[in-house]
Protein backbone atom coordinates (compact mmCIF):
# COMPACT_ATOMS: atom_id res chain seq x y z
CA UNK A 1 0.00 0.00 0.00
CA UNK A 2 1.04 3.47 -0.29
CA UNK A 3 0.19 6.53 1.98
CA UNK A 4 0.30 10.18 0.64
CA UNK A 5 0.90 12.76 3.08
CA UNK A 6 0.01 16.79 2.32
CA UNK A 7 2.01 18.45 0.76
CA UNK A 8 5.13 17.04 -1.52
CA UNK A 9 5.52 14.75 0.25
CA UNK A 10 7.40 10.99 -1.23
CA UNK A 11 5.09 8.15 -1.00
CA UNK A 12 6.01 5.52 1.44
CA UNK A 13 5.27 1.83 0.68
CA UNK A 14 4.38 -0.18 3.88
CA UNK A 15 4.89 -3.76 3.02
CA UNK A 16 3.23 -6.37 5.43
CA UNK A 17 3.14 -10.23 5.98
CA UNK A 18 1.69 -11.01 1.96
CA UNK A 19 5.15 -9.57 0.62
CA UNK A 20 6.66 -12.40 0.24
CA UNK A 21 3.60 -13.96 -1.74
CA UNK A 22 2.97 -10.93 -3.81
CA UNK A 23 7.31 -11.71 -4.63
CA UNK A 24 6.74 -15.02 -6.17
CA UNK A 25 3.32 -14.06 -7.58
CA UNK A 26 5.02 -11.36 -9.63
CA UNK A 27 7.99 -13.61 -11.36
CA UNK A 28 4.97 -16.05 -12.67
CA UNK A 29 3.28 -12.76 -13.83
CA UNK A 30 6.66 -11.77 -15.28
CA UNK A 31 6.20 -15.52 -17.33
CA UNK A 32 2.70 -15.35 -18.31
CA UNK A 33 3.25 -11.91 -18.89
CA UNK A 34 6.33 -12.75 -21.68
CA UNK A 35 3.72 -16.04 -22.87
CA UNK A 36 0.95 -13.91 -23.38
CA UNK A 37 3.01 -11.07 -25.52
CA UNK A 38 4.00 -14.52 -27.61
CA UNK A 39 0.61 -15.36 -28.01
CA UNK A 40 -0.22 -12.21 -29.16
CA UNK A 41 1.70 -12.58 -31.81
CA UNK A 42 -0.02 -13.42 -35.04
CA UNK A 43 0.05 -17.37 -35.55
CA UNK A 44 1.17 -18.82 -38.68
CA UNK A 45 -0.19 -22.37 -40.73
CA UNK A 46 3.65 -23.19 -40.47
CA UNK A 47 3.59 -23.21 -37.07
CA UNK A 48 0.71 -25.14 -36.07
CA UNK A 49 1.54 -28.40 -38.48
CA UNK A 50 5.10 -28.20 -37.40
CA UNK A 51 3.09 -28.48 -34.22
CA UNK A 52 0.67 -30.83 -35.18
CA UNK A 53 4.01 -33.40 -36.64
CA UNK A 54 5.86 -33.18 -32.83
CA UNK A 55 2.74 -34.22 -31.32
CA UNK A 56 2.32 -37.32 -33.54
CA UNK A 57 5.70 -38.41 -33.37
CA UNK A 58 6.24 -38.07 -29.25
CA UNK A 59 2.62 -40.12 -29.75
CA UNK A 60 4.09 -42.75 -31.73
CA UNK A 61 7.70 -42.63 -29.28
CA UNK A 62 5.86 -42.91 -25.98
CA UNK A 63 4.67 -46.85 -25.44
CA UNK A 64 1.31 -47.27 -24.05
CA UNK A 65 1.05 -49.21 -20.96
CA UNK A 66 -1.90 -52.10 -20.86
CA UNK A 67 -4.40 -50.83 -17.88
CA UNK A 68 -7.20 -53.14 -16.19
CA UNK A 69 -9.50 -49.95 -16.78
CA UNK A 70 -9.45 -48.54 -20.38
CA UNK A 71 -12.58 -45.95 -21.64
CA UNK A 72 -13.80 -48.10 -24.68
CA UNK A 73 -14.67 -45.32 -26.87
CA UNK A 74 -15.75 -45.50 -30.69
CA UNK A 75 -13.65 -47.04 -32.76
CA UNK A 76 -11.41 -48.31 -30.19
CA UNK A 77 -10.36 -52.41 -29.76
CA UNK A 78 -9.44 -53.95 -26.36
CA UNK A 79 -7.42 -56.67 -26.49
CA UNK A 80 -6.25 -58.01 -23.27
CA UNK A 81 -3.73 -61.03 -24.24
CA UNK A 82 -1.33 -60.77 -27.49
CA UNK A 83 -1.95 -64.17 -28.72
CA UNK A 84 -5.89 -65.50 -28.16
CA UNK A 85 -6.67 -68.53 -26.18
CA UNK A 86 -8.61 -71.11 -27.90
CA UNK A 87 -11.17 -73.25 -26.53
CA UNK A 88 -10.88 -76.40 -24.99
CA UNK A 89 -11.78 -79.65 -25.88
CA UNK A 90 -14.88 -81.02 -24.87
CA UNK A 91 -15.96 -84.32 -24.05
CA UNK A 92 -19.62 -85.02 -25.64
CA UNK A 93 -19.62 -88.43 -24.19
CA UNK A 94 -21.52 -91.15 -26.02
CA UNK A 95 -23.02 -89.62 -29.09
CA UNK A 96 -25.25 -91.89 -30.99
CA UNK A 97 -24.57 -92.16 -35.13
CA UNK A 98 -25.82 -89.58 -37.36
CA UNK A 99 -28.89 -90.48 -39.21
CA UNK A 100 -27.27 -89.45 -43.14
CA UNK A 101 -23.63 -90.22 -43.66
CA UNK A 102 -22.50 -87.76 -46.61
CA UNK A 103 -19.39 -88.10 -48.81
CA UNK A 104 -16.71 -85.51 -48.91
CA UNK A 105 -18.89 -83.59 -51.06
CA UNK A 106 -21.81 -82.20 -49.72
CA UNK A 107 -23.44 -82.08 -52.31
CA UNK A 108 -24.79 -85.51 -53.39
CA UNK A 109 -27.17 -87.33 -51.61
CA UNK A 110 -26.75 -89.80 -48.28
CA UNK A 111 -24.70 -92.66 -48.70
CA UNK A 112 -26.16 -93.95 -45.79
CA UNK A 113 -29.67 -93.15 -43.92
CA UNK A 114 -29.83 -94.98 -40.20
CA UNK A 115 -33.58 -96.18 -39.23
CA UNK A 116 -33.52 -96.74 -35.46
CA UNK A 117 -36.44 -98.79 -35.62
CA UNK A 118 -34.87 -101.35 -38.32
CA UNK A 119 -31.79 -101.90 -35.66
CA UNK A 120 -34.20 -102.20 -33.29
CA UNK A 121 -35.86 -104.97 -35.16
CA UNK A 122 -32.59 -106.36 -36.20
CA UNK A 123 -31.35 -106.69 -32.71
CA UNK A 124 -34.48 -108.32 -31.43
CA UNK A 125 -34.30 -110.53 -34.13
CA UNK A 126 -30.74 -111.93 -33.18
CA UNK A 127 -32.13 -112.05 -29.85
CA UNK A 128 -34.74 -114.42 -30.66
CA UNK A 129 -33.45 -116.02 -33.79
CA UNK A 130 -35.28 -118.70 -35.16
CA UNK A 131 -33.69 -121.08 -37.19
CA UNK A 132 -35.35 -121.05 -40.72
CA UNK A 133 -37.64 -124.23 -42.21
CA UNK A 134 -35.75 -126.03 -44.50
CA UNK A 135 -36.77 -125.71 -48.35
CA UNK A 136 -39.69 -128.30 -48.55
CA UNK A 137 -38.58 -131.16 -51.57
CA UNK A 138 -39.70 -130.66 -54.73
CA UNK A 139 -43.23 -132.34 -55.57
CA UNK A 140 -42.88 -135.64 -57.81
CA UNK A 141 -45.79 -137.61 -59.91
CA UNK A 142 -46.42 -141.04 -59.68
CA UNK A 143 -43.42 -142.11 -61.65
CA UNK A 144 -41.05 -140.20 -59.65
CA UNK A 145 -40.51 -137.12 -61.92
CA UNK A 146 -40.67 -133.67 -61.17
CA UNK A 147 -44.02 -131.62 -61.22
CA UNK A 148 -44.65 -129.54 -64.45
CA UNK A 149 -45.61 -125.72 -64.36
CA UNK A 150 -49.47 -126.34 -65.58
CA UNK A 151 -49.55 -129.85 -63.28
CA UNK A 152 -49.02 -127.72 -60.29
CA UNK A 153 -51.18 -125.21 -61.24
CA UNK A 154 -54.22 -127.84 -61.43
CA UNK A 155 -53.07 -128.93 -57.82
CA UNK A 156 -53.10 -125.56 -56.80
CA UNK A 157 -56.43 -124.67 -57.87
CA UNK A 158 -57.97 -127.51 -56.54
CA UNK A 159 -58.08 -126.18 -52.94
CA UNK A 160 -58.87 -122.66 -51.87
CA UNK A 161 -55.60 -122.19 -50.21
CA UNK A 162 -54.07 -122.34 -46.49
CA UNK A 163 -56.13 -119.03 -46.00
CA UNK A 164 -59.34 -120.93 -46.74
CA UNK A 165 -58.39 -124.24 -44.34
CA UNK A 166 -57.46 -125.63 -47.91
CA UNK A 167 -61.17 -125.89 -48.86
CA UNK A 168 -61.28 -128.78 -51.45
CA UNK A 169 -63.41 -127.11 -54.47
CA UNK A 170 -66.14 -129.98 -55.28
CA UNK A 171 -66.14 -132.55 -58.15
CA UNK A 172 -68.25 -131.83 -61.16
CA UNK A 173 -70.51 -135.00 -60.55
CA UNK A 174 -71.51 -133.30 -57.38
CA UNK A 175 -72.51 -130.24 -58.60
CA UNK A 176 -76.18 -130.79 -59.59
CA UNK A 177 -76.66 -131.88 -56.33
CA UNK A 178 -74.89 -129.03 -54.43
CA UNK A 179 -76.58 -126.55 -56.90
CA UNK A 180 -79.94 -128.05 -55.16
CA UNK A 181 -79.67 -127.34 -51.65
CA UNK A 182 -77.78 -123.90 -52.51
CA UNK A 183 -81.26 -123.27 -54.35
CA UNK A 184 -82.95 -123.82 -51.00
CA UNK A 185 -80.95 -122.13 -49.33
CA UNK A 186 -81.27 -119.10 -51.40
CA UNK A 187 -85.41 -119.40 -50.81
CA UNK A 188 -85.05 -118.20 -47.17
CA UNK A 189 -85.59 -114.81 -48.48
CA UNK A 190 -89.77 -116.17 -49.37
CA UNK A 191 -89.46 -117.94 -45.79
CA UNK A 192 -89.89 -114.21 -43.88
CA UNK A 193 -90.94 -111.03 -45.65
CA UNK A 194 -89.26 -108.72 -42.92
CA UNK A 195 -85.64 -110.00 -43.25
CA UNK A 196 -83.71 -109.02 -46.08
CA UNK A 197 -80.73 -111.14 -47.62
CA UNK A 198 -77.83 -109.82 -49.96
CA UNK A 199 -78.36 -111.44 -53.48
CA UNK A 200 -75.45 -113.61 -54.69
CA UNK A 201 -73.55 -112.81 -57.25
CA UNK A 202 -74.24 -116.13 -59.11
CA UNK A 203 -78.22 -116.34 -58.35
CA UNK A 204 -80.09 -116.43 -61.23
CA UNK A 205 -76.81 -118.66 -63.42
CA UNK A 206 -77.80 -121.94 -62.61
CA UNK A 207 -74.95 -124.34 -62.14
CA UNK A 208 -72.03 -121.81 -63.73
CA UNK A 209 -73.06 -119.39 -60.87
CA UNK A 210 -71.51 -121.66 -58.00
CA UNK A 211 -68.63 -120.78 -56.54
CA UNK A 212 -65.52 -122.29 -57.70
CA UNK A 213 -64.22 -123.45 -54.19
CA UNK A 214 -67.64 -123.99 -51.77
CA UNK A 215 -69.04 -126.51 -49.45
CA UNK A 216 -72.02 -127.20 -47.74
CA UNK A 217 -72.84 -128.36 -44.30
CA UNK A 218 -75.11 -129.15 -41.49
CA UNK A 219 -74.65 -128.08 -37.88
CA UNK A 220 -76.60 -130.58 -35.38
CA UNK A 221 -76.37 -129.72 -31.79
CA UNK A 222 -75.51 -132.40 -29.00
CA UNK A 223 -78.47 -132.72 -26.90
CA UNK A 224 -77.97 -135.18 -24.08
CA UNK A 225 -80.88 -137.45 -24.26
CA UNK A 226 -82.95 -137.93 -21.00
CA UNK A 227 -86.22 -139.69 -19.89
CA UNK A 228 -87.96 -136.34 -19.54
CA UNK A 229 -86.66 -135.25 -23.43
CA UNK A 230 -87.64 -139.03 -24.53
CA UNK A 231 -91.49 -138.16 -23.57
CA UNK A 232 -91.02 -134.59 -25.13
CA UNK A 233 -90.16 -136.17 -28.85
CA UNK A 234 -92.47 -139.02 -28.38
CA UNK A 235 -95.32 -136.61 -27.72
CA UNK A 236 -94.38 -134.08 -30.14
CA UNK A 237 -94.10 -136.61 -33.05
CA UNK A 238 -98.07 -137.01 -33.38
CA UNK A 239 -98.13 -133.13 -34.09
CA UNK A 240 -94.83 -133.37 -36.33
CA UNK A 241 -95.35 -132.25 -39.83
CA UNK A 242 -93.70 -134.59 -42.79
CA UNK A 243 -91.81 -132.66 -44.20
CA UNK A 244 -89.66 -129.62 -43.19
CA UNK A 245 -91.61 -126.65 -45.71
CA UNK A 246 -94.81 -127.72 -44.62
CA UNK A 247 -93.59 -127.65 -40.44
CA UNK A 248 -92.47 -123.79 -42.07
CA UNK A 249 -95.56 -122.83 -43.87
CA UNK A 250 -97.80 -123.93 -40.51
CA UNK A 251 -98.53 -120.60 -39.42
CA UNK A 252 -101.27 -118.75 -41.05
CA UNK A 253 -99.35 -115.51 -41.65
CA UNK A 254 -96.50 -117.43 -43.40
CA UNK A 255 -98.88 -119.21 -45.49
CA UNK A 256 -100.03 -116.51 -47.05
CA UNK A 257 -97.40 -114.64 -47.47
CA UNK A 258 -96.40 -117.97 -49.48
CA UNK A 259 -99.39 -118.55 -51.34
CA UNK A 260 -99.29 -115.24 -52.30
CA UNK A 261 -95.22 -115.42 -53.53
CA UNK A 262 -96.18 -118.28 -55.30
CA UNK A 263 -98.70 -116.70 -57.55
CA UNK A 264 -96.44 -114.32 -58.22
CA UNK A 265 -94.05 -116.67 -59.54
CA UNK A 266 -96.47 -118.47 -61.15
CA UNK A 267 -97.78 -115.52 -63.11
CA UNK A 268 -93.92 -114.52 -63.96
CA UNK A 269 -93.70 -118.26 -65.59
CA UNK A 270 -96.96 -118.54 -67.12
CA UNK A 271 -95.93 -115.18 -69.19
CA UNK A 272 -92.91 -117.39 -70.32
CA UNK A 273 -94.61 -120.89 -70.76
CA UNK A 274 -95.70 -122.58 -73.60
CA UNK A 275 -98.13 -121.11 -76.32
CA UNK A 276 -97.01 -117.52 -75.24
CA UNK A 277 -94.99 -116.47 -78.31
CA UNK A 278 -98.23 -116.48 -80.63
CA UNK A 279 -99.78 -114.80 -78.24
CA UNK A 280 -96.80 -112.18 -78.79
CA UNK A 281 -96.86 -112.10 -82.82
CA UNK A 282 -100.70 -111.55 -82.48
CA UNK A 283 -100.00 -107.69 -80.85
CA UNK A 284 -100.39 -105.37 -83.24
CA UNK A 285 -97.61 -103.08 -84.07
CA UNK A 286 -98.74 -99.37 -83.74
Amino acid sequence: MSLKGKGKEKAIEIVDDSSSDSASTSDDDSDTSSSYSSDSEPVTQEYLDSLLEKARKNALSTPQEPTDSVDILEGDVVQLDSEPKTLPPLDPGNVPKPYFEFDESRHTRPTSIRDPDIELAEKSSLLYSVPVPPIPPPELTKDGKLLTKKQRKTLKQQTAGPGWFDMPAPAEADLPRLYREVEAMRLRNYLDPKRFYRKDEGEGKGIKGLPKHFAVRAFLSYVICTATFAQFLLADRANRKRTLVDELVDDAEAKRYAKKKFEDLQSVRGARGKNTLQAKKRRQKW
